[in-house]
């Protein structure tokens, strides 16, 4: 197979050196003392990142504490928000059960009993994943491991692969990592995955996902991806990977130890014929301000493979246009696709981190006209929500009343997709379930065959 310039190559003394340096180290909960720069903070923040981490999942690494985080703006840095607990995460009474408990010095099973009954509350599955995405097998049971909510793309959750280097602290797929099984989407079983694919012609995409697969050793992801290379697969055009390693862990792409090997199965996919899309969670232009960020990027770019960009807008963090505008531009200098702007998701610490619709619409215009063409590639404010995808594309008015334009991007029936409806304006309103049809209209047009699939699966009577 010809090699892409430089995939392999002998290590030099600085290539040593900097593996040296580079060797992953990361904190959880049990290490918020021992992490050097939170000392400088006072002891009542640090209490309450414990507070907080016992109930939504905390971890980060030294790459992340040393490279992407300006500790003299803390706790304002964005990226310190990204990746560390916040008091304003947690209503004032779940807080306050928690912080209680602490206080007594209970031990570690009244502690975890209370999270447990506290994360409940918050919505660990938003949109259906559980009730509606998994696929049900000839018996009709569901396959736990998959999703396929939308026709064309089958969304797949390796168990080598469902941690990240470091967690966001929005991140709606909190509930896979708080050790409760009974909330975690995986699978081991790469013949699973492989015999529904074969068994579904209509599946042109398959989204590797967790979690993070990127922190999966290349061996494993070998064993799910080069089977698709069989002639059996060839209706499976695009393989996509869903990652925040070029953020939290660029090492992953340039000096891991299996680094070339991963790097090597990418470019043997995209030498096959199918396509390999990196789809790269971001968030911050700071996420991409470090060198060894900007070797990964281009490391990948030499295999084939293409790096699609994604992320929610974030109060705290990125609720501001020309954040997004200056973030957008540095991804089309390195070859990057802006491809999202998400609303967040309505779980987990939604209300320290959601900005209202008519906001996010208003963020996403400005963006937009401080880019070029280029840029303008990245599709939002998009809501990921039961019926299907739906972005906000104005607010305009007609017959006298102030309404939000939408569109469903994906569905579930794909007949929806690119039939553009209205909802009532709202300037309060954060997500579709808080939207009312305009006009005096008792339903949205997607609405009375939602529910019968809903009813299908037993949601509703």
């Amino acid at each position: 197979m010809p090699q892409v310039s430089g995939l392999r190559r002998e290590p030099s003394d600085a290539d040593v050196s900097e593996a040296a340096a580079d060797r992953f180290k990361v904190y959880t909960q049990r290490d918020l003392e021992r992490i050097v720069p939170l000392q400088q903070l006072p002891a009542s923040m640090r209490f309450d990142m414990q507070v907080v981490s016992s109930i939504l999942p905390f971890r980060v690494n030294q790459y992340v504490i040393d490279e992407l985080i300006d500790w003299d703006r803390v706790p304002d840095d964005p990226i310190f928000q990204l990746t560390f607990p916040q008091r304003g995460m947690l209503s004032p009474e779940m807080f306050e059960r928690m912080a209680s408990v602490l206080r007594s010095e209970a031990d570690r099973a009244t502690v975890q009993a209370l999270a447990r009954e506290l994360r409940a509350e918050l919505n660990p599955h938003p949109a259906g994943q559980l009730q509606m995405n998994l696929p049900l097998d000839a018996n009709g049971e569901p396959l736990n491991g998959l999703q396929h909510k939308y026709r064309e793309t089958v969304l797949f959750f390796p168990s080598q692969g469902q941690t990240c280097h470091s967690y966001c602290s929005f991140c709606f797929r909190w509930a896979q990592f708080v050790g409760d099984k009974a909330l975690r989407i995986a699978t081991n079983e790469a013949n699973r995955l492989h015999r529904y694919l074969e068994q579904h012609p209509e599946v042109t995409d398959l989204l590797v996902t967790g979690g993070d697969p990127m922190v999966m050793k290349t061996k494993h992801l070998r064993g799910y991806l080069e089977p698709l290379l069989e002639p059996r697969f060839a209706h499976v055009q695009t393989i996509r990977i869903g990652t925040k390693a070029l953020t939290f862990w660029p090492q992953r792409f340039v000096s891991d130890d299996d680094a070339d090997e991963l790097l090597e199965l990418l470019q043997r996919l995209v030498e096959a014929g199918k396509h390999v899309s990196i789809m790269a969670h971001y968030n911050h232009w700071q996420e991409l301000r470090t060198d060894i960020a900007h070797r990964a990027i281009a490391r990948l770019r030499e295999t084939g493979a293409q790096i699609r960009s994604q992320g929610p807008l974030l109060a705290h963090i990125n609720d501001d246009a020309a954040d997004w505008a200056r973030l957008w531009k540095e991804q089309v200098r390195l070859g990057i696709v802006p491809y999202y702007m998400f609303v967040e998701r309505d779980t987990g610490a939604r209300h320290w981190f959601e900005v209202p619709l008519a906001r996010a619409w208003q963020i996403y215009r400005d963006a937009m006209q401080q880019v070029s063409g280029l840029g303008r590639t990245a599709r939002g404010p998009s809501m990921s929500a039961g019926p299907g995808k739906v972005e906000i594309q104005g607010v305009t008015e007609i017959q006298g009343e102030k309404v939000f334009v939408l569109r469903f991007i994906q569905a579930r029936n794909p007949d929806w997709v690119q039939r553009p409806f209205f909802a009532a304006y709202d300037e309060q309103a954060t997500w579709l379930d808080q939207l009312r049809p305009p006009f005096g209209e008792a339903q949205f047009f997607f609405e009375p065959e939602y529910e019968q699939m809903r009813r299908e699966r037993g949601l509703i009577t």
